[in-house]
């Protein structure tokens, strides 16, 4: 894939395509409906969702604190709609160390620099690990959803850097939230290849409808319960 960008050309090159390539007013009209049935979906999803669970936050947020020292939420900054950065929430699931320890596995930083992901992570911590295999780590991104940094169903959150793997498709990926579930969650998780991840993503942006994000949803449990490609 052709890198398309870096943090500042992103910014160019979506101020450029504001100034030079308008939607149809029709489209644009279709566009604004379809992100505020996708907002709904989004509020009536997190709101009981978060009444109904807070006691779980709680086991996990001592569980999180009585293992390892640190704080209990980790903030990852990633790349949202049209290219702006803000943070994510996830419970801590590495040591506060976690640079130290990788730095004594040569292979693994290499590996880690090429996917983005590790199998076996030396820095994930004992509760990190059980929060990972189950997607309870993700739970904090519920406010993220609030705050309408990301959707309850989109394509996956990503670092700033890696939309120079998104090659051509990088700014189609810009132009929807992230979201907390989406394909690639419900294909394989991390048992899958960066460019299937990619495919998952494109796939879920040219098809979006609805019913697909309520289709997604239904798969997301029994994908979750299961814990397969999670880490």
């Amino acid at each position: 894939m052709t890198p398309v960008a870096t943090k500042s050309t992103i910014k160019q090159t979506t101020e450029k395509s504001a100034t030079v390539t308008r939607l149809p007013h029709t489209q644009r009209n279709a566009q604004q409906a379809n992100r505020r049935l996708k907002a709904l979906l989004d509020y009536a999803i997190v709101i009981p969702t978060l009444l109904l669970i807070w006691p779980l936050f709680l086991v996990l947020a001592i569980a999180v604190k009585l293992d390892s020292p640190g704080p209990i939420i980790h903030r990852r900054r990633v790349l949202g709609r049209d290219g702006r950065i803000f943070d994510a929430f996830k419970f801590r699931t590495m040591y506060i160390n976690g640079d130290e320890i990788l730095a004594q596995y040569p292979k693994l930083k290499a590996e880690l620099n090429q996917n983005y992901k590790l199998k076996c992570d030396p820095r994930v911590t004992r509760v990190g690990t059980l929060l990972r295999k189950f997607s309870l780590d993700e739970l904090p991104q519920l406010f993220n959803v609030l705050a309408q940094d990301m959707s309850i169903v989109g394509p996956r959150i990503i670092a700033p850097e890696e939309i120079t793997k998104y090659g051509r498709w990088g700014q189609t990926l810009l132009t929807v939230m992230p979201g907390l579930t989406g394909l690639w969650q419900v294909s394989g998780r991390s048992n899958t290849s960066y460019d299937d991840r990619v495919r998952l993503d494109m796939q879920y942006i040219d098809n979006w409808s609805i019913f697909l994000d309520i289709k997604i949803l239904f798969k997301t449990i029994p994908a979750v319960m299961k814990g397969d490609g999670a880490y």
